[in-house]
């Protein structure tokens, strides 16, 4: 598998008068929509490196200066070089790489920009939807009571200004240490693990949640680490917090490999739907029952609407979402902060609806349900969590296209390799399989709604 690539960023930590200037990023673009973040972007080839002649930017790099500079004033309509006189300071506060299973890694050094008075910015629509002046004490607070969806760099900015308003070092955390396996909390109280597991290209890992308040049931997600090695990675990490049960979403083998033995090593149930552990058990000897089967391994069975656990005070209950798998839970809070959508819509790569247990009718529809709750954050099976549910949106969107490409070929009276090759021409050869599953599922769902013969 190819790496992703890596791509040097710059970000601005401005700061005026004891307060810190955050904006929310638009939630269609494709890196970190919805998130609260400081003002920044990619360093491009036409950023100069000829040195600058402001006293204020001796020795900083000038390349990542007017890389800095360039952003602001695309974001913010705010030139730094141009108002070098504006800055009291600047100072590099650190320097943070997008962890692995993102699909392009971003190599991102902060500045912190101390300015005599305080800009009137005028906000880039298309990137950023607002932005704000507050303390750092204000911010953690927001995050603290679950309001602030924050990318751990960001995350650690702030808390090191909390904590000492001088600060001039994050601390940031080193993603790349193999030998451990760290938590993205980028929603306060919802643990991310991106473990590596045996999943379908392009993602090589599968999220394995932990939630519940600290006084109540911690709920282990969908742990799937794909060898000895990854197993004890995310045991030791996640026995590190604590855990009372394992849940599953749904059976597919990206979703539960070592479950059973993480529930049971940890002696606590394993969770799921009755649809998905009837198929367990028809499939899978070590969930049957009687002697021999499921030594040691308590079940634990839920349906849409119980509640599975707590967040913040929060019921969270299980609600179900078939589709792309007949038994399959998401995970959401009564107030609707977030959703654990499970493998609805993918963060990295595309869902794949196949029979028996994938229904293209019912994903249809179980995709508008999920929109018409409007959760304010999606957590998908692969990838970072997305603000808002435009990516949902989007989803329904392109099926509703590829049905209508379908259909006109079909029509047409096409084959199915000539469908395949015409809607999927862009597609990774290996997954062409999959991709002929698709088009076979529309096609059912074509007859079903009497759309075609």
């Amino acid at each position: 598998m190819k790496p992703a690539p890596i791509v040097d960023a710059v970000t601005a930590v401005l700061i005026h008068d004891g307060e810190l200037y955050l904006t929310r990023r638009e939630r269609k673009l494709s890196a970190f929509p919805g998130y609260q973040a400081f003002p920044g972007g990619k360093v491009d080839r036409t950023d100069s490196g000829e040195p600058l002649s402001q006293p204020v930017f001796a020795g900083h790099d000038a390349r990542l200066v007017r890389a800095l500079s360039r952003e602001l004033d695309e974001e913010l309509g705010f030139d730094l070089i141009a108002n070098a006189g504006q800055i009291e300071a600047v100072r590099m506060i650190g320097i943070a790489l997008t962890p692995p299973a993102a699909p392009v890694r971003f190599n991102t050094h902060f500045y912190r920009i101390d300015l005599r008075s305080r800009p009137d910015f005028t906000l880039c629509a298309p990137e950023i939807e607002s932005g704000a002046w507050a303390s750092a004490q204000h911010w953690m607070s927001v995050y603290e009571q679950g309001e602030l969806l924050l990318a751990p760099p960001t995350q650690a900015v702030v808390r090191s200004l909390a904590a000492d308003p001088a600060s001039t070092d994050a601390g940031f955390m080193d993603f790349n240490d193999i030998g451990v396996l760290r938590p993205l909390e980028a929603l306060r109280g919802v643990r991310q693990f991106f473990v590596r597991s045996n999943t379908l290209p392009p993602a090589i890992h599968t999220n394995c949640f932990l939630i519940g308040d600290k006084q109540g049931q911690r709920i282990l997600v969908d742990p799937s680490p794909n060898s000895r090695e990854e197993l004890e990675r995310l045991y030791t990490a996640a026995s590190q917090v604590g855990f009372d049960e394992v849940f599953l979403t749904h059976h597919h083998p990206d979703h539960r490999q070592y479950a059973d033995e993480i529930a049971r090593r940890a002696g606590v149930p394993l969770s799921m739907s009755a649809w998905t552990l009837q198929h367990l058990r028809s499939t899978q000897a070590r969930y049957g029952e009687g002697p021999g089967y499921g030594a040691g391994l308590a079940i634990k069975i839920y349906a849409g609407g119980d509640v599975v656990t707590d967040w913040l005070g929060q019921p969270v209950r299980a609600l179900s979402v078939p589709g792309h798998d007949e038994g399959q839970l998401a995970l959401m809070p009564d107030n609707r902060a977030w959703c654990i959508v499970g493998d609805l819509i993918q963060g990295v790569g595309t869902v794949v609806i196949a029979p028996p247990e994938g229904d293209m009718r019912k994903y249809f529809a179980t995709l508008e349900q999920v929109i018409a709750l409007d959760p304010r954050v999606i957590y998908p099976s692969h990838g970072l969590a997305l603000g808002g549910v435009h990516y949902l949106e989007q989803a329904l969107q392109h099926r509703r296209m590829r049905e209508e490409q379908i259909k006109s070929l079909f029509s047409a009276g096409r084959s199915m390799d000539e469908m395949l090759a015409e809607v999927y021409r862009d597609v990774d050869p290996r997954l062409l399989p999959l991709a002929r599953i698709n088009i076979e599922s529309h096609l059912t769902k074509l007859r079903a709604d009497g759309a075609i013969a």
